[in-house]
């Protein structure tokens, strides 16, 4: 942050991002987005309560876009200096420690993705639209927030862009409504969504609602129709795979789930709150991305309701996610969460030992070693709890800790009520140690 306004990092990880001195408890973004020239224009209305009394408060914003008012509390433009990814704010008036903080900010540009070293994250174009991608750090690059994990807050979000494209964000569409070459979608998010997990999607899709089981949570699809075919193979185990996941997981924490499939090719399936989005090559006819639709659905528990509090516990995503694809493999036929965690552990054997998984640095955060050694050490919990006792801890996590930051320590001591002896060995090995620990031998495990 420029000059003597910098405070101390919320997180070693990203220590450019997140904020001191306020919480926000809702965002209300108007945008409007004009395809052909990628063009983004924002009203973005930010109410937080202040935690301190301080001359300037900051948000994290893009270069990319350019701000042209500011006002704060209903008053007249405020002043403001925007540098460095920063957006600094001075109000007329001091505000008192528990006062409200309520923003109006406008601003316009070209949105282009956050440059890091997890490549390039955020608002990306497509050949016909835009999808958001933004973990971890890329909320900034379409509207300005103050982007951490921890900081969650409801949302509404109102896209208005040209009449023959879809647009999605998160929640449920309150109102669409169309006006001469230009329809405007208008999204609310009630839930408490952190920074990274917002998106927008836009592109020439279609929307269709998938068969599930009476009393099910409502799903559907947008897609462009040439994938229809494929997709309704590809993805027909869904509502199957939520039913296997609501069972070991608890209830699924949003009022629906919608799976976007773009119209080009992506690396890797990206997770939002409530939403997933695939690459069209993730929907091939033969349902050869099934286990990524399973990691990523799984998502909406662990990552989306509860959120990690700080990235170097980011095995509280992935390594549920993971082992969510070996729960969910065992459960349609496939291979046992066993069979797969043991050849795991044999590949994982034969690469460097040279990573925490519970602090594994910020540039190796996405590291696959991540992924498998964290869903190994709920393999390795798991035939040390039996399974009633690790399925009911699993249960009651995603319930007593729904739609809050959670922490590695939270997880272990709840773990440990479940356990007759120490659990620390086992946490200490799997998460704290380098070396890879031998998995324990099988025993009869019916999930």
């Amino acid at each position: 942050m420029p000059g003597k306004f910098a405070d101390e990092p919320i997180d070693d990880y990203l220590p450019q991002n997140g904020n001191r001195g306020y919480r926000v408890s809702r965002y209300e973004l108007e945008l409007v987005y004009k395809v052909a020239s990628n063009r983004l224009s924002g009203r973005a209305e930010i109410t937080a309560v202040t935690t301190e009394v301080r001359e300037r408060f900051a948000l994290d914003l893009s270069q990319s876009l350019a701000v042209s008012k500011v006002f704060v509390n209903g008053t007249r433009a405020a002043k403001y200096a925007h540098q460095q990814g920063k957006l600094v704010i001075t109000p007329a008036q001091r505000i008192p420690a528990g006062g409200v903080l309520a923003l109006v900010i406008q601003y316009t540009g070209v949105p282009k993705p956050v440059r890091g070293p997890w490549g390039e994250v955020g608002w990306e174009e497509l050949t016909e639209g835009a999808l958001v991608a933004s973990q971890p750090n890329g909320a900034a690059s379409w509207y300005p927030c103050d982007d951490h994990p921890s900081s969650k807050a409801s949302y509404r979000i109102s896209i208005t862009t040209d009449t023959p494209y879809y647009a999605l964000a998160n929640g449920t569409l309150m109102r669409k409504q169309t006006k001469a070459s230009q329809t405007t979608w208008v999204y609310e998010q009630t839930e408490p969504m952190a920074t990274y997990l917002a998106t927008i999607q836009i592109g020439p899709y279609r929307k269709h609602r998938l068969e599930a089981p009476r009393g099910a949570v409502p799903m559907q699809a947008v897609l462009p129709v040439r994938l229809r075919a494929a997709f309704d193979h590809d993805f027909a185990r869904q509502p199957h795979m939520m039913e296997v996941f609501t069972e070991r997981f608890g209830p699924y924490p949003f009022d629906g789930y919608t799976v976007v499939i773009t119209d080009d090719e992506l690396e890797i399936p990206i997770e939002a709150q409530g939403i997933s989005i695939f690459g069209a090559n993730h929907c091939d006819g033969h349902r050869g991305s099934e286990r990524l639709v399973a990691h990523e659905l799984a998502h909406q528990w662990f990552g989306n309701s509860l959120t990690l509090r700080q990235w170097r516990d980011i095995w509280l995503h992935e390594g549920f996610a993971c082992y969510a694809e070996w729960i969910w493999s065992e459960a349609s036929g496939g291979q046992s969460a066993d069979q797969l965690a043991r050849s795991a552990h044999h590949t994982l054997s034969r690469h460097p030992q040279d990573i925490l998984i519970g602090d594994p640095g910020p540039t190796r955060m996405f590291d696959d070693r991540v992924y498998k050694r964290g869903a190994l050490a709920l393999h390795a919990l798991r035939l040390h709890l039996g399974d009633p006792k690790f399925f009911n801890l699993l249960r009651e996590w995603t319930t007593r800790y729904r739609h809050s930051s959670v922490t590695t320590d939270e997880f272990t001591d709840l773990a440990g009520h479940y356990s007759s002896t120490p659990l620390r060995p086992l946490w200490d090995g799997w998460l704290y140690s380098l070396p890879l620990p031998h998995l324990p031998p099988p025993r009869v495990l019916s999930a």
